[in-house]
């Protein structure tokens, strides 16, 4: 992006102060990220904001200018990993080009130190990564490469924190129902001060919610051009990301990444976090997928609706196998609640398009249920749900793989639906 584009984009952004309870705020949904500015005024706001100083990306596209495509020594590789807060951590080395032939498979484990994240102790801080999914690189460009790692210990046990070696299992143990996931990413973008939602004035709150779900203008859209610079990095990355939109909450936005077949949906959305997070540090905003970032007055929160479907679902007659489903994830529901992201109970409320958490129901085109049957699915007598308990910071390998398990378990009690009378 050239710097007079980021200019306008920060100018449309312009900074605001609201209330945010400090109990909403975690080191696992609220993360800072590194400076950046473009012009001196910048320099001197953020300095004086967060005694932090900008780099000139005039300065620094001198060295990415830099030709190193055919470089001897190969190509930059990216390697990501979850750490024990729920965020994506990353450090990078060079790799033969070779290396990338057979894509993950054919990349060198790697490791880090585990004791700096929280998840080894000091006299044994060794944790290997193991590479599983292969990327290209947005912020590099050329032929580097993100690559996304799950998390061992030296001895080759899954680290407690990694939780895609249990999804992944559950996937091959049902491999030919052939499972698709569209899951919908929601986030909040604020101001470097942590506290103050993009596009909100000063000390108090903007209008009503109403005009800002998917709407335009510079009164109704905060952050677009974040939105768009993380849908692009996406797409060139590789990652299967299907839309995007603004959300009913002023500064809140979604996309949807899908439909990924099994493991590959966690894959994808981890990473997609981590772009993000890359994008927001460009554009020096912040990202939190906190479920509920403001808790007074009357805002949506943030969730991570999953849509869900077999083989059997999406054939002829397929709803007999949706309806089967859902009581099944009906009989599990605490479970599946206990484990679908951390502040949820502050967003499933029974209001905002939410069911309370305490029940469990489901209905066609009702976003008011637990699981919403679309009208689509109806008519057609196939298709998908979508679960709509998720929160935005859920992990996605533990609600993909919980969803699969669920679903793939003993018949359970019939559960009468709550269908909306109108789509």
């Amino acid at each position: 992006m050239a710097p007079s584009t980021l200019i306008v984009a920060l100018a449309l952004a312009a900074p605001a102060v609201a209330w945010v309870p400090t109990s909403v705020v975690s080191r696992s949904a609220m993360r800072t990220t590194a400076p950046r500015r473009t012009t001196a005024s910048m320099s001197l706001l953020l300095a004086q904001e967060t005694g932090k100083s900008a780099i000139d990306p005039t300065v620094f596209q001198k060295y990415l200018d830099i030709p190193i495509d055919d470089c001897k020594q190969g190509i930059m590789a990216e390697y990501c990993w979850i750490d024990a807060d729920g965020g994506v951590r990353s450090k990078t080395r060079t790799l033969p080009r070779s290396k990338l032939e057979n894509g993950a498979a054919g990349l060198p484990e790697w490791n880090y130190d585990g004791s700096s994240t929280g998840q080894a102790p000091g006299d044994d801080s060794e944790v290997i990564m193991i590479p599983r999914a292969v990327y290209r690189d947005p912020f590099r460009l050329g032929e580097n490469v993100l690559v996304m790692c799950d998390t061992q210990t030296p001895a080759g046990e899954p680290l407690p924190t990694n939780s895609r070696a249990s999804a992944a299992a559950t996937f091959a143990a049902h491999e030919d129902e052939v499972p698709w996931f569209g899951l919908e990413q929601e986030y909040t973008l604020f101001n470097l001060d942590q506290v103050t939602p993009l596009g909100w004035p000063k000390g108090g709150f903007p209008g009503p919610q109403g005009p800002y779900y998917c709407g335009a203008g510079p009164e109704n859209a905060f952050g677009r051009a974040v939105s768009d610079a993380h849908y692009r990095a996406c797409l060139f990355a590789g990652l299967k990301i299907s839309g995007t939109n603004a959300e009913v909450m002023p500064g809140q936005w979604e996309y949807q990444v899908g439909p990924c077949v099994g493991i590959e949906g966690g894959d994808e959305l981890w990473l997609s976090r981590y772009i993000l997070q890359r994008v927001c540090e460009d554009f020096q905003v912040h990202v939190t997928f906190h479920p509920k970032p403001i808790t007074k007055g009357d805002w949506n929160g943030a969730g991570c609706h999953s849509n869900f479907s077999t083989k059997k679902m999406r054939d002829a007659g397929g709803m007999t196998e949706i309806v089967k489903a859902i009581h099944k994830l009906g009989a599990r529901h605490a479970e599946h609640i206990a484990a679908y992201g951390e502040g949820n109970e502050l967003r499933l409320t029974g209001k905002f398009e939410t069911a309370d958490m305490n029940t469990f129901s489901y209905g066609v085109a009702n976003r008011g249920c637990s699981i919403r049957i679309p009208r689509t699915a109806e008519a057609d007598d196939c298709g998908y749900l979508e679960d709509r308990r998720p929160s935005s910071n859920c992990d996605p390998y533990i609600v993909t793989g919980m969803i699969m398990e669920t679903c793939m378990g003993p018949e359970a009690p019939v559960i009468e639906p709550q269908n909306a009378a109108k789509a």
